[in-house]
């Protein structure tokens, strides 16, 4: 009898345990043909609620995410044919790396533009086996061009082939990447480098690690650049990998003359480090001294301009963008904004999609239970991104720049700070104001990809925009 007791009571605790975990396992599991705006829950932000609602009904939105296109006539100033490829490629420096290419190489062509220039890009799949996509970070385009797999159009399937025109009208330094499978995809070659309104010898430096090798423009170690004695020079740094990068100049001084594509107003002389977050830009100009060359430093790897002696390194202070710079008008008033939201990211134990392990959440929720940021164009929105998550995080708003109002409580002070990426750390806190002012449905993620592939996305939809595009289904949309 005591043996039968003892039995029951083991398989009455087993029962206590399995039971709990077998829902958490199965209320986690995400469905393998969704879309987007059947995700989590509408957050609005104090302001007034859609006169559409979140689920099922929102599919009948006045305006579809495929409507919003760039301009579909016209001759473009700029055409460009980028074909993907999965192959094995040799970077500059001679190193051998299997994975994707543009046109044969990585990183991929740079494309120039003027301010104004009518883009057209044409992306064929020649091989990249689970579909690509093509995003231009940073580029404020119509919804229809932003290149997310699942959410403003289906991934390009091999053999297939997909068109973006766009105004190229933000001057400033962007790059373009793949939104399918990104954290594989663009982590293995599939991106390059645009430019609108710069001049011809601009420098341009794309920093990207390939197989733990990190590069600048596909080149391991130290290379010089020819550049002559007193000439002014503008160096375009772009983050294309996952994690902050430290970088500056060294030599001479310089300013940090543009962040993201937006110029900043008043910028002064620095010497110190600049804390580029994954996927940021940032414009560096300086002259070129007469008694050494100047370094651009970025870690392991770096880019000597001109033909003097080398300088030394980076010191460890760092530019603070709070401060930096001159005050200038907004064009925007924060104190009279119409929707406030919070953003907190945070991290659980649990499983997600029936797999266990700790998971980062946005408002205490795991992914695809996340907050729909819901706006009506013409919004004035202020939102407070916070993290309690054990690591930083380079958040990325598709579709909008933002300007940082205050770090840690501390309001900002030097230029207005724009931006499309934000490095926020681990206990810090930012408040950032934008105007609703490009309709569509916006995935607002973490940039450093496996992170918002393990859950930390979510999206800005504006009132009455749906999208007719899915998640998975025929078309295996992995947006990330």
């Amino acid at each position: 009898m005591r043996r039968w007791r003892g039995r029951l009571i083991a398989l009455g605790v087993t029962l206590a345990v399995l039971v709990p975990l077998a829902y958490l396992w199965a209320t986690s599991l995400v469905p393998n043909n969704y879309s987007p705006m059947d995700m989590g829950y509408a957050d609005y932000g104090g302001g007034p609620s859609m006169t559409m609602p979140m689920g099922d009904h929102m599919h009948h939105g006045d305006t579809s995410v495929a409507d919003l296109t760039g301009p579909k006539t016209g001759k473009p100033d700029v055409a460009v044919t980028l074909i993907a490829r999965k192959q094995k490629f040799t970077l500059p420096s001679g190193e051998t790396v299997d994975g994707f290419t543009l046109n044969g190489s990585s990183p991929g062509p740079l494309i120039q533009a003027k301010q104004g220039d009518l883009v057209e890009v044409t992306l064929v799949n020649e091989s990249v086996p689970d579909g690509a996509t093509l995003h231009w970070h940073g580029i404020d385009v119509p919804n229809a061009e932003d290149g997310v797999a699942g959410v403003t159009q289906d991934a390009v399937s091999v053999g297939g082939k997909h068109v973006y025109r766009f105004k190229a009208e933000q001057q400033g330094t962007y790059w373009y990447h793949s939104h399918q499978v990104s954290s594989e995809e663009v982590r293995d070659g599939l991106f390059g480098t645009i430019v609108i309104g710069g001049a011809q010898d601009d420098v341009i430096a794309a920093i990207h690690t390939y197989d733990g090798k990190r590069t600048i423009n596909g080149r391991t170690g130290e290379q010089r650049l020819d550049v002559a004695a007193g000439k002014k020079i503008r160096v375009r740094v772009i983050n294309t990998d996952n994690t902050l990068v430290r970088t500056g100049l060294v030599g001479a001084e310089y300013k940090v003359v543009a962040v993201d594509g937006r110029e900043i107003h008043g910028p002064t002389a620095a010497s110190a480090a600049f804390p580029l977050a994954a996927g940021a830009r940032v414009d560096l100009e300086a002259v070129v001294p007469a008694t050494q060359a100047l370094k651009l430093e970025a870690g392991t790897v770096s880019m000597i301009l001109g033909e003097g002696d080398q300088p030394g390194s980076l010191p460890s202070a760092t530019v603070d963008l709070l401060t930096y710079g001159t005050p200038a008008p907004l064009g925007l008033d924060p104190a009279k904004a119409d929707r406030h939201f919070e953003y907190k990211i945070g991290r659980t134990a649990g499983f997600l999609d029936g797999v266990p392990g700790l998971w980062w959440t946005i408002n205490g929720h795991k992914f695809p239970d996340v907050p729909m940021f819901m706006v009506a164009e013409g919004d004035v929105v202020v939102m407070t991104i916070s993290n309690s998550s054990g690591q930083a995080h380079p958040m990325h708003l598709h579709g909008h720049h933002a300007v940082v109002l205050s770090r840690n409580g501390l309001a900002a002070s030097g230029s207005p700070w724009w931006i499309d990426t934000l490095e926020v750390g681990d206990k810090e806190s930012y408040e950032i104001a934008f105007a609703a002012d490009n309709p569509g449905v916006w995935m607002d993620h973490c940039h450093n990809l496996p992170h918002a592939s393990e859950g930390l996305m979510t999206h800005l939809a504006y009132e009455g925009v749906s999208t007719p595009y899915r998640v998975g289904g025929d078309s295996h949309n992995q947006p990330e």
